[in-house]
């Protein structure tokens, strides 16, 4: 019985979409937990590119079963684009796709309400995607939001709305938007209703049977660890579990079932939007990091602020999510530094940190303490092994794994689903 767990262990686009792709190719079943159209999750094949922002990165492989369970907040307007979108491109979801009937749906009045709702915040706003997610789940745990399985009842859709929406129409009022237009929501939920109708299923059911039955499941997260509602940079987070505890909740398998945990997370680190960043190069090295590794959020298209590896950070994932194993990307968009820096801990007011402290005011604070190592040149697309890797760039390498105290069992060297060296037992000790 093999379920495995993909999940970001910095502040989100480190690169998942990429590994759960591979991983997807030894998987029947590849399921998102949580979340919503807020992820950005980009796959590379051959010369084409998928970005997905609700659907799991599975869809691309042929052979896989893939669902969205009932822990995703879904967006049934992007569901739909993104189905036409691949059904344009020759990949058939029918049969392949299913949808929790019990995940919780994205009004489009979530996203007016995401916007209003940073508005009121003024110079406080925390820099959300606009996506409807914090709302959604707000309406989730309120107890006043839609679920899939309402959504195809056209009888409920009138009673839900109008005994639910006073609250935000109250927000919008204070925000200067209109109120929330009842007959309009109805209208396009009938429409976008009727339409995902026929990948609506007992996801839950689905996997439980697949998981008795001993077969492969392949848990995929979005944003990452650092956004995490309890763990992460809070108030500046997602709304949601974004590591392995949010499988069970978010999928209905029981937490027994999970097997593996693998961790993703960039040679560097990015951020989008506001919140702590320690590491942050506003320098040469942040404009070389941002050009080589195409910083641009896939969801947003806003320009990520760049940085060295933060390993105070990296290490609380690893230890608290309890990581079998990281995958390491984007190690060749570091060649061409003269230097590279490795953030080892934090200082706070005379104090050396070695976790990240609880308040996003403190953490903002915190000066990164760095350990510096020799960059390299060379061009890294063609390692296959570990060794075909510079003498610096293996130096590197073994010092993230180290103090991650975590083995790097996969190490990215390219965009390309081919351009990456595997590692069974992790990065070989220097001799």
């Amino acid at each position: 019985m093999s379920v495995t767990c993909v999940f970001g262990m910095q502040w989100g686009d480190e690169g998942k979409g990429r590994i759960v792709d591979l991983l997807a190719a030894k998987s029947e079943f590849v399921v998102r937990y949580q979340g919503g159209a807020n992820a950005g999750h980009t796959v590379i094949v051959g010369q084409e590119k998928y970005v997905l922002h609700l659907l799991p990165s599975g869809v691309i492989q042929p052979d896989t079963t893939n669902i969205v369970g009932n822990g995703v907040v879904v967006d049934p307007a992007t569901l739909i684009a993104e189905i036409d979108g691949l059904a344009k491109r020759g990949i058939d979801l029918q049969g392949r796709l299913f949808v929790s009937d019990r995940a919780h749906v994205v009004l489009p009045y979530h996203k007016t309400m995401d916007m209003a709702l940073e508005a009121l915040r003024g110079s406080d706003a925390l820099g959300t995607t606009s996506r409807g997610i914090g709302p959604a789940y707000g309406d989730k745990f309120r107890r006043a939001g839609m679920r899939v399985v309402d959504m195809l009842k056209p009888e409920r859709y009138e009673e839900l709305l109008r005994a639910n929406t006073g609250a935000w129409n109250a927000i919008l009022e204070q925000a200067g938007m209109p109120a929330i237009d009842i007959p309009a929501v109805i209208e396009e939920m009938r429409a976008v209703g009727e339409r995902v109708r026929p990948y609506v299923a007992d996801t839950t059911d689905m996997l439980l049977s697949a998981w008795r039955a001993g077969r492969s499941i392949l848990a995929e997260g979005a944003q990452g660890f650092g956004l995490d509602v309890d763990h992460g940079s809070y108030p500046f987070v997602t709304s949601s579990t974004t590591g392995p505890a949010g499988v069970s909740a978010g999928t209905g398998l029981p937490p027994k079932a999970l097997t593996r945990v693998v961790g993703i997370a960039k040679a560097y680190l990015t951020r989008v939007g506001a919140g702590p960043f320690p590491s942050c190069d506003h320098g040469a090295a942040g404009r070389h990091l941002a050009e080589k590794g195409h910083e641009f959020g896939a969801t947003t298209g806003r320009p990520r602020d760049c940085g060295w590896f933060d390993a105070v950070l990296a290490r609380r994932a690893a230890l608290t999510q309890g990581c079998d194993a990281v995958a390491l990307m984007k190690v060749d968009c570091l060649s061409g530094l003269d230097e590279i820096k490795l953030c080892t801990a934090y200082e706070l007011d005379g104090r050396r940190l070695d976790s990240p402290p609880a308040w996003a005011g403190d953490w903002v604070r915190c000066t990164p303490v760095y350990e510096t190592f020799e960059g390299w040149s060379e061009d890294l697309g063609g390692a296959r092994h570990f060794d075909d890797l510079p003498v610096a760039a293996q130096v590197y390498v073994r010092a993230v794994q180290a103090i991650m105290e975590t083995p790097i069992e996969m190490i990215s060297v390219g965009a390309e689903r081919e351009r990456f060296i595997p590692l069974e037992r992790g990065v070989p000790v220097a001799v």
